[in-house]
């Protein structure tokens, strides 16, 4: 008497590499677009801190400070994981200031939404790419 053997057949094999190549075809770019959202979060976090300290600090010394040292955020001028810097400009006229926050290393390829921005009145902003609705949420 023969045993009957068991495993796959290659046509068996090559159906299933087929259905993985193809359900990570459609994943991949889905989680890509997920990271890039995610890493957004960081951003406004980031531009959220500032303001909060920007108004302490004017709260302290009677004016805003031109200086992101003076703001003594956790890591610096950088957001949490580095992918956001933060700068800012203060208006001489209204005694105001805006925020940005600039995309760096891989953020940089985001290609939905752009640097966003966060001025003393609380208006958001987002150039070059994307709208504050789409981006700010």
């Amino acid at each position: 008497m023969r045993s009957k053997l068991h495993g796959f057949t290659l046509i068996e094999l090559m159906i299933t590499v087929a259905v993985v190549a193809i359900l990570s075809a459609i994943a991949y770019p889905s989680y890509q677009e997920y990271v890039l959202r995610s890493r957004r979060v960081e951003a406004q976090s980031l531009l959220g801190e500032a303001a909060a300290r920007q108004e302490r600090w004017r709260a302290q010394n009677g004016g805003y400070t031109s200086s992101v040292a003076n703001l003594r955020l956790p890591w610096g001028d950088k957001s949490e994981n580095g992918h956001y810097t933060l700068t800012m400009a203060t208006t001489a006229n209204d005694g105001g200031y805006t925020l940005k926050a600039t995309r760096t290393g891989r953020q940089a390829s985001d290609r939905r939404c752009g640097d966003y921005t966060l001025n003393a009145l609380g208006v958001k902003g987002i150039s070059p790419l994307g709208t504050v609705e789409d981006c700010w949420r």
